[in-house]
């Protein structure tokens, strides 16, 4: 956790006069498995998580099928899941774990990733990317009814 990430964040949130949010400083999948009530998401934004590019460093990657089932869990049916990652493999293997999730399905028609909706913002770590010559890939999903 970035404490002047986590600041800049809350000061944001002040200037724009949103009341919707809340913020955890805490590990995601605690949160999702310990604290939240099912049926208590409507949309999971998970923007540039770590892609721990060493492979034996992979396991410890956010998106896993074990992850994956605990969100479906705290989410609404028809909830949306948007996942955006500027590291080709880390794409590669968050595509390919959401399409093996029973719990998910894919937006785009044919399965794949899709276009950089308006609605997601430009992120700093998208920016450096970009500049690093780095391709970003958004992946939309919904949650099933099962």
């Amino acid at each position: 956790m970035h404490d002047p990430g986590v600041g800049h964040l809350l000061l944001r949130i002040e200037r724009e006069g949103l009341s919707n949010i809340r913020l955890a400083r805490h590990d995601a999948v605690e949160v999702i498995t310990h604290w939240l009530p099912p049926g208590s998401i409507d949309e999971t934004l998970i923007f540039f998580p770590d892609p721990w590019h060493k492979k034996r460093h992979h396991k410890r990657r956010l998106v896993q099928p074990a992850f994956l089932e605990r969100l479906a869990h705290v989410m609404v049916p028809g909830g949306r899941l948007h996942l955006a990652t500027d590291w080709a493999p880390y794409a590669e293997h968050m595509l390919a774990v959401c399409e093996a999730s029973p719990w998910f399905a894919n937006t785009v028609a044919g399965g794949g990733c899709a276009a950089r909706p308006e609605t997601r913002p430009v992120t700093k770590f998208e920016r450096r990317g970009l500049r690093l010559g780095h391709e970003v890939f958004d992946l939309l999903y919904t949650r099933g009814l099962c």
